[in-house]
């Protein structure tokens, strides 16, 4: 009589996800500080085309994951350079802050989303097509509330940290994520929008774009990211479950010449006080968890998300395109909650 082989919980509730119209692919990967303990693909790049299988090195713009990959790490590296002091206001060291609203706020704030910046970015409608005008717009908005003062998610918060980065550093922050972050960690398939036509074959395409009449596969997602080059803090990158799981072991564990421990520890707990929803540094609480949980996370507009628990010394991946078949994020949202149980129970 045949062994019968028992399918990981992982992939029969990603597949059954596949089956239930979710998202067409997705993949993942559980680890610790050693290595990965479990990883899989389950799906289709593109229900067009349904001999192409989702592969474990099929790339995907992971959105606002690009947050921690690239702004989160940089922003951790001049912190332990002693080249950014978080509490000091932005105006007092930054020209191109000073004198707008924005000069009051400090880099704490912003990674808290606490800064009181607009909540929608709508760029080019509001600053035009020009990457200057377009910054130096961000730059001069009034702010919603003081500083401080309310917890509020905004893409412009990690757009504003990439450009203090670029300041402080006299580098672009593509450069910067590259040579202090990606290269160190390993992570040789992470990458900036827009891809080349033989990392754009192996993507995961996400939503239909009227423009060129088909969906988007290889192009962020993200209109902002996509006004300002393909690069920016808020979004642009693609990579894979491979490399983002490179990038949470360097978190549980920094390597040499990245971002530290202490930065780490730093980010991974409450910096909120009293203020809901509670906020690290760019990090938040995972949905479903409590205090003594200990387990952080970040999620992406298109189907992407990554957690990470110091307390547990397990980190995880899920990269999916649901982008590709909806806005509405509520069904992947019950997917994650099941699966970043089964992550960290």
């Amino acid at each position: 009589m045949a062994e019968r082989t028992e399918v990981p919980p992982f992939a029969r509730l990603l597949a059954g996800a596949v089956q239930g119209g979710v998202y067409p692919g997705a993949v993942w990967a559980v680890g610790d500080r050693s290595g990965t303990r479990s990883a899989g693909a389950v799906g289709v790049l593109d229900p067009a085309r349904p001999e192409e299988p989702v592969r474990p090195d099929t790339l995907f713009d992971v959105a606002s994951l690009t947050k921690i990959l690239t702004v989160w790490a940089v922003t951790g590296t001049l912190v332990d350079a002693g080249k950014l002091d978080l509490s000091e206001p932005l105006g007092s060291s930054w020209p191109a802050a000073a004198g707008r609203p924005v000069g009051a706020v400090t880099a704490y704030q912003l990674l808290t989303h606490t800064a009181g910046m607009p909540l929608r970015a709508n760029l080019r409608f509001l600053y035009g097509s020009d990457p200057q005008d377009v910054r130096d717009g961000v730059l001069a908005e009034p702010l919603r509330h003081p500083p401080g003062a309310a917890v509020a998610y905004t893409d412009r918060a990690a757009l504003v940290l990439g450009w203090l980065a670029e300041h402080l550093t006299g580098r672009p922050l593509a450069e910067l994520a590259r040579e202090r972050v990606w290269g160190p960690l390993g992570m040789r398939e992470t990458r900036w929008s827009p891809l080349p036509a033989e990392a754009a074959a192996r993507c995961a395409p996400t939503e239909y774009d009227e423009e060129t009449g088909r969906h988007l596969k290889g192009t962020v997602h993200d209109f902002s990211a996509r006004l300002l080059g393909g690069a920016c803090g808020s979004a642009g990158v693609f990579t894979t479950a491979g490399d983002t799981g490179r990038f949470l072991r360097g978190v549980l564990a920094p390597p040499p010449g990245t971002f530290s421990a202490a930065w780490t520890a730093a980010s991974l707990r409450v910096g909120t006080g009293a203020l809901v929803p509670p906020r690290g540094l760019l990090w938040h609480p995972a949905p479903g968890t409590g205090p003594g949980d200990d387990v952080w996370a970040h999620f992406g507009f298109t189907g992407t998300a990554m957690w990470v628990s110091p307390a547990r010394a397990r980190w995880a991946v899920l990269l999916t395109n649901r982008l590709y078949v909806t806005r509405d994020p509520a069904p992947l949202a019950r997917v994650r909650e099941v699966f970043r149980a089964y992550a960290f129970a």
